[in-house]
C-alpha cells in the first residue's frame, strides 16, 4: 500500500495539484514559475501540494523563498591572476556588504557555483540562471566577454577595476588613488626604496601599481624594475616574494603590497630575517582585512567601503531600469597603524 501510495505522488502531474489547489493548470505552472502575476499566498499553497505530492518541480524552483522583491546571484568567475575563493577575507567582508544590502532591499542572496572562464560561460550563467540579476566578484581575463554580454543582456554588475572601454557597469575602488596614497605615505615617511608585491596582471593589482609609479614620480624617484616583485593575493605568496627579495641581496625599506594578505606575508619573511618592522622596513598593505587589525604589528592599510560596496552594487541591480547602469568609483583612506612607525 506504501508503495502504491509513493508510486502516485511520484506520477503527480500539474493537473493533479490543479484540481487539488482547486486552480487552473496555467496557475499552477505560474506559481512553480514564482510568476508576479500569482498572489504570494496562493503560491504557496500549490507549492506546499507539490512538495505533498514529492513532484518534480526542482527546476521550476525560484532561487529563495516566495515573497522576495529580487534574488541576486553572486557569481566569482575562475580565477587567472587572483584566485578569489570563498574562504578570502576581503571576498568575505564584501560578501557581508552585499547581503546586508539585500535584506534591506528584501532580496535574496545566492552564492553561485559557476566559475565562468569564458565568454561562453557567462553568456551560460546568464540564459540559465533564475535570478533577477547577477553580481561578479572580479573579472579574471573576462573583460571582453563581459563587453559582449552587455550588448544582450544589463542584469549584472562587476565588482573591480573599470577600464576605458567597458560596456558594463563595475563597482570598485579607486585603485589607482589607492596605490598612490600607500606609496606617497611611506615617502614621506623618508623612504626611498619602496617595494612592490604584487601581481601587476591582475587588473586591481596592476591599477595599484599605476599609483605606485605615479607617487615616485611626483617624488622625483626613478622607478627600479627590481623593486617590482610579483605576489598573488595570498599569505604563502606574499611571504616568498618577500624571502626572493631578501635572498637576492635587493635592498629595500619599504613595502606596498597589493593585498593585507600579501603584505602579511611579506612581514612574516621579514620577521624571520631578522629585520624589523616597522623600525627597518615600513609595510602597506590594502583592502584593510580584519587581519590587518590583528597582527603583528597591526598592519596599515588602505580601507575599502564594503558596506558601501555592497549598497551601491545591490542598487545598481534593482534601482536601474531600462538602462545601462554607470561605474562607480570608491574612494579610499589611509588607516595608519603601526607597521610604518609614523
Amino acid at each position: 500500500m506504501q508503495e502504491a501510495d509513493a508510486k502516485a505522488k511520484k506520477n503527480a502531474r500539474l493537473e493533479d495539484i490543479a484540481r487539488e489547489a482547486g486552480v487552473s493548470i496555467s496557475t499552477v505552472s505560474r506559481a512553480l514559475n514564482d510568476s508576479p502575476a500569482v498572489k504570494r499566498r496562493t503560491k504557496q499553497d500549490i507549492w506546499k501540494i507539490a512538495r505533498a505530492h514529492d513532484y518534480d518541480f526542482r527546476s521550476h524552483m525560484p532561487n529563495g523563498p516566495v515573497g522576495a522583491e529580487a534574488t541576486i546571484a553572486v557569481i566569482v568567475p575562475a580565477p587567472q591572476a587572483r584566485e578569489t575563493r570563498v574562504a578570502d577575507p576581503f571576498f568575505l567582508e564584501l560578501l557581508a556588504g552585499i547581503a546586508e544590502a539585500a535584506r534591506e532591499r528584501n532580496a535574496d542572496l545566492v552564492i553561485s557555483h559557476v566559475a565562468p572562464s569564458s565568454a561562453e560561460d557567462l553568456e551560460f550563467a546568464m540564459t540559465t540562471s533564475r535570478a533577477t540579476g547577477m553580481i561578479f566578484i572580479g573579472q579574471s581575463s573576462l573583460h571582453d566577454g563581459f563587453n559582449a554580454l552587455a550588448d544582450r543582456d544589463d542584469r549584472f554588475v562587476v565588482w573591480g577595476a573599470e577600464f576605458p572601454d567597458a560596456q558594463y557597469c563595475t563597482i570598485g575602488s579607486d585603485n589607482v588613488a589607492g596605490g598612490r596614497r600607500a606609496t606617497s605615505h611611506l615617502l614621506r615617511l623618508g623612504r626611498k626604496r619602496v617595494l612592490f608585491l604584487g601581481d601587476t596582471e591582475a587588473p586591481e593589482a596592476e591599477q595599484r601599481f599605476r599609483g605606485y609609479r605615479q607617487a615616485l614620480r611626483e617624488a622625483d624617484i626613478e622607478l627600479v624594475n627590481d623593486l617590482v616583485v610579483p605576489a598573488h593575493f595570498d599569505v604563502h605568496s606574499g611571504e616568498v616574494a618577500a624571502r626572493s627579495a631578501i635572498n637576492r641581496g635587493i635592498e629595500f625599506d619599504g613595502i606596498f603590497a597589493a593585498s593585507d594578505l600579501i603584505a602579511i606575508g611579506a612581514i612574516r619573511a621579514l620577521t624571520l630575517s631578522g629585520r624589523s618592522v616597522p623600525d627597518d622596513i615600513s609595510v602597506v598593505g590594502y583592502d584593510n582585512i580584519p587581519a590587518a587589525r590583528l597582527v603583528t604589528p597591526r598592519l596599515t592599510t588602505i580601507d575599502q567601503d564594503t558596506n558601501l560596496a555592497g549598497r551601491m552594487l545591490v542598487s545598481k541591480l534593482i534601482d536601474t531600469k531600462g538602462g545601462k547602469a554607470t561605474s562607480q568609483r570608491l574612494e579610499t583612506s589611509l588607516l595608519i597603524r603601526d607597521s610604518c612607525g609614523g
